[in-house]
């Protein structure tokens, strides 16, 4: 009898053991992902700054940064400091924070959501900013006035679009599937309101409402990009804190409220802090789309479903994903720049159609 105790219990050691090992593999495959990731992003930062009508290398450009920060260890010239801090740094460390911003609303919505075919656009944020943009490139009006008279449009109508999805949810009752259907009305409306926009507009002013809506990240700017990167930072930490409750939501609303999860308030919460971001990059990049729908799908099959780890992937593929696109961009048709929110759908569509024909039957 005693023979048969000390088996037992050697064996759930043991059982307990090969579990841990187990658990301590699965977490260094998903901080793998994360370094990898970085390091592709710094890799292709540094190829990106190099291109352009004057040649520099990648070593050129890393010392010049570098430069910045240590200058008693490394030098560089006038030239290189104009060429990368004030020409082309600022562009790559926009499509980074950019694509980092859109990647991460895009997980945490459809999270909260849970449905795999939500992204930040799925409120209706990118038909209001295009109203904004329209009313203030068309009509002349605005909340701001000068040069960021479309910026400000942008970023107002697209928080008025996430607060008018909360109005009519709440009206309903706060639940995913009455969301994603005021967001749907929401889209439409702002839609009609841009096409007739465009329909009473002269053909100058048309022309640039496209161009903005198509996505770019040539109006970037140190200010721009300090802006970008302080709100997708501090909503990203926000987010971060939320999700295990997340998590939780994944389980069903009543498993999440047994739980202790104020349902509710992580539904709303986590929404409006990912349309913030959203509002953040769209009203100064326009809008760019696939790269928050793609990227949390990717990094999914990757990292899994858990949002501790997921939030981040997405943010740093995100990013990888936005900072390739603009590269392409900047070079396939030289020196014709196009507008990268074409090449994130050339990018997105192949890959949304192989998780269509290759994957599980369910996406989740």
């Amino acid at each position: 009898m005693w023979c048969i105790f000390v088996e037992r219990v050697h064996t759930g050691a043991a059982t307990k053991l090969n579990l841990r090992n187990e658990y301590d593999r699965f977490l260094a495959r998903k901080f793998l992902v994360l370094l990898a990731a970085l390091a592709g992003i710094i890799l292709l930062a540094g190829v990106a700054v190099t291109l352009g009508s004057a040649h520099i290398t990648p070593v050129e450009v890393y010392s010049c940064i570098l430069a910045r920060f240590f200058p008693d260890y490394f030098q560089t010239s006038d030239f290189l400091n104009t060429i990368v801090w004030k020409l082309r740094l600022h562009r790559v460390i926009m499509a980074v924070f950019a694509g980092m911003g859109l990647a991460i609303a895009g997980a945490a919505m459809q999270g909260i959501l849970k449905n795999p075919l939500a992204s930040p656009f799925t409120l209706g944020i990118a038909s209001a900013a295009s109203f904004g943009a329209s009313l203030a490139i068309i009509l002349g009006a605005g909340f701001i006035g000068g040069e960021y008279l479309i910026v400000g449009n942008a970023f107002i109508f697209t928080m008025v679009a996430s607060l008018a999805v909360y109005g009519l949810a709440k009206y309903r009752g706060i639940s995913p599937e009455t969301m994603v259907l005021a967001g749907i009305a929401i889209m439409y409306l702002f839609s009609a309101m841009t096409s007739f926009l465009q329909y009473v507009g002269q053909a100058e002013q048309v022309h640039e409402v496209v161009f903005w809506m198509m996505g770019s990240l040539g109006r970037s700017s140190w200010d721009k990009v300090a802006i970008i990167g302080a709100v997708t930072v501090v909503c990203s930490a926000i987010l971060m804190r939320l999700s295990w409750d997340i998590n939780t939501l994944g389980a069903g609303d009543e498993t999440a409220r047994s739980l202790g999860v104020n349902v509710e308030f992580v539904r709303v919460s986590g929404m409006l802090l990912a349309a913030l971001i959203t509002a953040a990059v769209i009203c100064f990049t326009g809008t760019i789309g696939f790269i928050g729908l793609v990227a949390p799908h990717i990094t999914r099959m990757m990292v899994s479903g858990d949002h501790r780890f997921l939030l981040p992937a997405s943010g740093l593929i995100g990013a990888l994903l936005l900072l390739a696109a603009d590269t392409v961009a900047r070079t396939v048709m030289a020196p014709v720049i196009l507008p990268v929110g074409i090449m994130t759908a050339f990018m997105g569509v192949p890959f949304f159609l192989y998780l269509f024909l290759k994957r599980r039957k369910t996406f989740w």
